[in-house]
């Protein structure tokens, strides 16, 4: 039985991500107590059922004994898999007064902002278990998209994730390593490349004619291949390069897109650009 377990915050989409689980084939489990997950999956696979999606978030019973159960429905053999997904505060805050839902965690002692710091905190060991997605810029269909292309991949193989971002709305929270290309020659002073990013030819050839990029981008794929080994050997399963310039529109965008590219016959390799995410159709680069 392959089993997947959502988490996460309350507001970061994990109602949206079960969903879309669920119009994939998983039969669902939403809000199930940790101290039951093991029974469960026991009960369900004696069912029959060979995909399963169970969310387990902070108002759980006994959340804290998370990591210990997924390690122990690893020893019988189920492929486990957990999805956990977050969002920076300002998000959050945003997504619950556009509702108007109340926080799980909210009460007379303990105000929105502190009940989203309380639920960090509850779920601090449970982040550290699986593929972190932050979803703070990211609309309702790319976080469909985005768990579909994480589930389509082995769950044997490392996923390796390249993330252009821009330093100006912040730096992605799912960030496990950074790259900072904010010294390069930015295409943006170029008036004929300014409206362009960097999946266009264009913007493409002014960067790999410049040194400096074809420098950092050598330094970034040798690094990477010399630790990605022993990354492997520590059974990880995901790994989050996020590649960082001021807009997160032309150097960022074009560097994530040639390290996929590299790395793409070797390894398992997705690509996201979370500030060309945030454009509504229509609008310039």
């Amino acid at each position: 039985m392959q089993l997947i377990l959502v988490s996460g915050l309350s507001g970061s989409g994990k109602s949206i991500a079960l969903n879309m689980l669920e119009d994939s084939g998983y039969y669902c489990v939403d809000n199930l107590p940790a101290t039951l997950l093991l029974d469960v999956a026991d009960f369900l696979a004696a069912a029959g059922h060979e995909r399963v999606a169970v969310s387990v978030d902070a108002r759980s019973a006994a959340i804290a004994t998370l990591p210990e159960v997924v390690a122990r429905l690893r020893g019988r053999g189920i492929e486990s898999r957990v999805l956990y997904l977050e969002a920076g505060t300002p998000a959050l805050l945003r997504r619950f007064s556009e509702t108007r839902r109340r926080h799980p965690l909210v009460s007379p002692q303990r105000t929105l902002p502190e009940a989203i710091e309380h639920e960090r905190e509850l779920l601090d060991e449970v982040a550290a278990l699986g593929h972190r997605i932050d979803t703070s810029d990211m609309q309702p269909k790319a976080l469909q998209h985005w768990v579909k292309d994480l589930l389509s991949l082995s769950g044997n193989a490392l996923a390796l994730l390249f993330e252009s971002f821009a330093y100006r709305d912040g730096i992605p929270l799912d960030a496990d390593w950074v790259i900072d290309a904010r010294m390069l020659p930015n295409p943006h002073y170029e008036p004929q490349l300014r409206p362009l990013t960097g999946r266009d030819a264009p913007v493409a050839a002014y960067l790999e004619a410049q040194e400096p990029v074809q420098r950092l981008l050598s330094d970034v794929e040798g690094f990477l291949r010399r630790w990605l080994p022993d990354i492997v050997r520590e059974h990880r399963s995901h790994l989050t390069v996020a590649i960082g310039c001021t807009g997160g529109r032309h150097r960022s965008v074009y560097l994530a897109e040639r390290l996929a590219s590299a790395f793409r016959g070797e390894w398992l390799a997705l690509v996201r650009h979370r500030a060309l995410e945030r454009l509504a159709p229509g609008d310039p680069p």
